[in-house]
């Protein structure tokens, strides 16, 4: 609930930016996840499942050296 807050305060300062946004996300790491289905007629013919992880460079590099 912390990092809600964080990013309530980041949204709610007038000065911020569309950077301020994307540095924060960036900063902390989000990981996107989403279903797609393709189907004619009814039947399900594809299934996709996309997870997506957006985050900086270096955090990774500091996770991969420990």
């Amino acid at each position: 609930m912390a990092a809600r807050d964080e990013a309530r305060q980041i949204l709610d300062r007038a000065d911020a930016s569309l950077l301020d946004v994307v540095d924060n996300l960036l900063t902390k790491g989000v990981v996107l996840s989403g279903d797609v289905v393709v189907g004619l007629a009814g039947v399900d013919l594809l299934y996709l499942r996309l997870s997506v992880l957006l985050c900086a460079a270096d955090r990774i590099a500091d996770v991969k050296r420990q």
